[in-house]
C-alpha cells in the first residue's frame, strides 16, 4: 500500500507546459520510426563564441572555481552586463548595485513574480505572450488579467483602452519587446507612453528583452528611455542573443530599489551560479557588433526557407518581423492554427507550434523556430510538397 499525498492548490492554475507534453509526442513518434522535424521550439542550435567556451574550458579547469557563490553574482559578470548595456543599448547601470545576474531570465520571471505579487494583488500579461508569465504570477497568488494584442495595432498594447479598465490592484504590468511569438517591435515613442501609463498607475513594468539582437538592426533597451529607470526593470539574457540557453545565464536591471526585493527571496532559493559559467559569460558579453551581424546572415538565410514554407502552406506573414520565430496568419480554411499544425504533424511528420499556445489571440496563427541547419527546413519544403513524412 503506498501514500496518497495531495498536491498544493496552487498548481490547480498551472498545466504542465506545452512543449513538456509535445516533446513527449514527438518521442513516441520516433519510437515508431517516424522522424519528425521538429521546428516548433526556440532553442538556439548554433554555438557560443569560441573565446566563451575557451573562458568556461579554463576557468572549470581551476580546481578553486567549484565552490558555492554568492547571490548576486561575481563583480566581473556585473560589470560585463553593464558594459554591454552602456555599449548597445546607451544604458548607464551602476554594476555594484543595477545588475542582478540570474540562472536564465525565466528564473527571475518567478522570483519577480513571488517578490512582488500575493493573493489579492493583480498583474497584467499580454495575450497572445510567453506563457511563464502567466504561470508565475499564478503561482505567486495573484489574479492575472491579460491585455489583447493584434495586428490592428502592431501588437502593441492599447494603452488608452486599459485605461478605461479598473486598475486599482494591478502592481505590475509584463511587458516582451521585441515581443515573443509575434516579432513585434516596440519604439521610444511606445516606451515613453508606457511610462507616462505606468505613473500615472502606480504600475511596475517589467520588460523581457531577450530578443533584441536577432533579426533586429536597431536593437533597444527600456531602460533607454528617460524616467524609465523610475517604473520599470528589464530583464535580459544570453539564451538567444549569444547561442547559451542551455548554461541559464540572464540578468536583471535597474533600480536597485527595484532590484532588492528580487535578491531577497532569490537568495533563499539558490545558491548562486557556478563561477566557471559566470566568467565564460562575462567573456561572451564582450562580443561586438560583427558577432551578431554573423549570426544574423544565418538567420536571414533560414527565415527565407520559412517565409516559402509559411507560402507553401498558404500563410500570411509580416516580412518585416523580428526574432528567431516565423509567426503567419492560418489559412481561413482551418479554425485554428492547432488544426493546421495537427495536420501536418500527422501527415508530414513536421512540428510547428501553433499560436494558440501562447493566448486566444494567438488561435489563428501558427510559429515556426528558425533554430534548424537549412537542410532541415529544406526538408520539410519537401515533404509538404510531395505530402510524405519522411519514412
Amino acid at each position: 500500500m503506498s501514500l496518497h499525498i495531495s498536491t498544493a492548490s496552487r498548481l490547480n492554475s498551472v498545466e504542465e507546459y506545452y512543449f513538456s507534453t509535445k516533446l513527449k509526442q514527438i518521442a513516441q513518434f520516433k519510437a515508431e520510426g517516424i522522424p519528425v522535424i521538429n521546428i516548433g521550439i526556440g532553442s538556439p542550435d548554433l554555438a557560443p563564441s569560441q573565446k566563451t567556451i575557451d573562458a568556461l574550458t579554463a576557468a572549470a579547469a581551476n580546481p578553486n572555481n567549484h565552490a558555492y557563490q554568492g547571490y548576486q553574482g561575481i563583480p566581473a559578470l556585473r560589470k560585463a552586463f553593464a558594459d554591454f548595456y552602456a555599449t548597445h543599448y546607451q544604458v548607464a547601470l551602476n554594476p555594484d548595485s543595477e545588475v542582478l545576474p540570474l540562472m536564465g531570465s525565466k528564473e527571475g520571471i518567478m522570483h519577480i513574480a513571488m517578490a512582488y505579487l500575493e493573493a489579492g494583488d493583480e498583474t497584467l500579461i499580454p495575450n497572445p505572450g510567453y506563457p511563464t508569465y502567466q504561470a508565475a504570477c499564478a503561482l505567486a497568488g495573484a489574479k492575472v488579467l491579460t491585455y489583447e494584442l493584434s495586428e490592428k495595432t502592431g501588437w502593441l498594447p492599447d494603452l488608452k483602452a486599459l485605461e478605461l479598465r479598473d486598475l486599482s490592484k494591478v502592481k505590475i504590468m509584463w511587458v516582451n519587446y521585441p515581443h515573443m511569438p509575434t516579432g513585434a517591435k516596440a519604439d521610444h515613442v511606445f516606451f515613453d507612453e508606457l511610462r507616462e501609463f505606468a505613473l500615472k498607475h502606480s504600475i511596475l513594468i517589467v520588460n523581457d528583452n531577450p530578443y533584441s539582437f536577432i533579426l533586429n538592426d536597431k536593437p533597444i533597451s527600456m531602460l533607454s528611455v528617460p524616467g524609465m529607470m523610475e517604473v520599470g526593470i528589464e530583464l535580459n539574457s544570453l539564451s538567444k542573443s549569444h547561442n547559451m540557453a542551455g548554461w541559464r545565464i540572464g540578468a536583471l536591471l535597474g533600480k536597485s530599489e527595484f532590484l532588492n526585493p528580487v535578491l531577497k527571496f532569490k537568495s533563499n532559493m539558490d545558491s548562486g551560479m557556478f563561477l566557471p559559467l559566470q566568467e565564460a559569460a562575462a567573456k561572451a558579453l564582450e562580443a561586438d557588433v560583427s558577432w551578431f551581424e554573423n549570426q544574423n546572415l544565418l538567420y536571414q538565410s533560414r527565415q527565407k526557407l520559412v517565409f516559402h514554407l509559411m507560402d507553401l502552406l498558404g500563410c500570411r506573414y509580416d516580412p518585416a518581423q523580428t526574432g528567431m520565430f516565423v509567426w503567419a496568419k492560418v489559412p481561413d480554411e482551418y479554425p485554428s492554427g492547432y488544426a493546421l499544425s495537427d495536420k501536418i504533424l500527422a501527415e508530414n511528420a513536421v512540428f510547428i507550434t501553433p499560436g494558440g499556445i501562447f493566448g486566444s489571440q494567438g488561435n489563428g496563427y501558427i510559429r515556426i523556430s528558425l533554430c534548424a541547419k537549412e537542410k532541415v527546413f529544406q526538408e520539410a519544403i519537401e515533404r509538404i510538397n510531395t505530402h510524405s513524412n519522411g519514412k
